[in-house]
């Protein structure tokens, strides 16, 4: 029996739910496998928050955030320090209350990847699904060097029902973008 196509939000779910069974099972074998709190076993957090695309910059906030608690509380098993990376990763993901608003006001989407990974079929279903929900949506194509994506992105703005603004090849993508702004609806940030 053929495996049955998982949708864009399902697949991100089974990713993410992937990250996170791989980050939680290392941390449980680090506190369960280590007897001291040492350069070694903040080296293994480090290793498996960078391996869980937490990011260098949040990785290193993270862990010196830990390291302060640590020695405040003067904690010596690692056990006892789980609870503080919980509490450590909560705080450095925290994010202001406007971060997630864009589907609420005028907004600029910038989506950036390496090659063939699907950035254009993403843009042109979430186009989509934001003009079902009655929003106004251009899409502006930057990327210049690849020949057949303005052409590409035609065909989903032309499946999505939205406009599409882009200008002949230019050498620089942001150079592409501020050609588009003469477009009243369109205002770069």
């Amino acid at each position: 029996m053929a495996e049955e196509k998982k949708g864009f939000f399902k697949r991100l779910v089974s990713g993410l739910t992937k990250t996170r069974d791989n980050i939680v099972a290392g941390f449980d074998s680090i506190f369960s496998g280590f007897s001291s709190i040492d350069d070694d076993f903040y080296e293994e957090l480090e290793e498996i928050l960078i391996m869980g695309d937490i990011g260098i910059n949040a990785t290193t906030s993270i862990l010196e955030h830990l390291k302060e608690q640590v020695a405040e509380q003067h904690i010596k098993e690692p056990s006892q320090c789980k609870q503080l990376l919980i509490d450590s990763i909560k705080k450095q993901m925290q994010v202001e209350s406007t971060e997630y608003e864009f589907e609420n006001r005028k907004s600029v989407i910038l989506v950036i990847g390496v090659n063939g990974v699907g950035k254009t079929t993403s843009v042109g279903k979430l186009a989509g699904k934001l003009k079902d929900q009655g929003k106004k949506v251009i899409l502006a194509a930057a990327d210049t060097f690849r020949a057949a994506a303005g052409e590409q992105l035609a065909q989903w703005a032309n499946r999505a029902g939205v406009d599409l603004v882009r200008k002949a090849l230019i050498r620089h993508p942001s150079y592409t973008m501020q050609l588009q702004r003469p477009r009243q609806e369109m205002q770069m940030c």
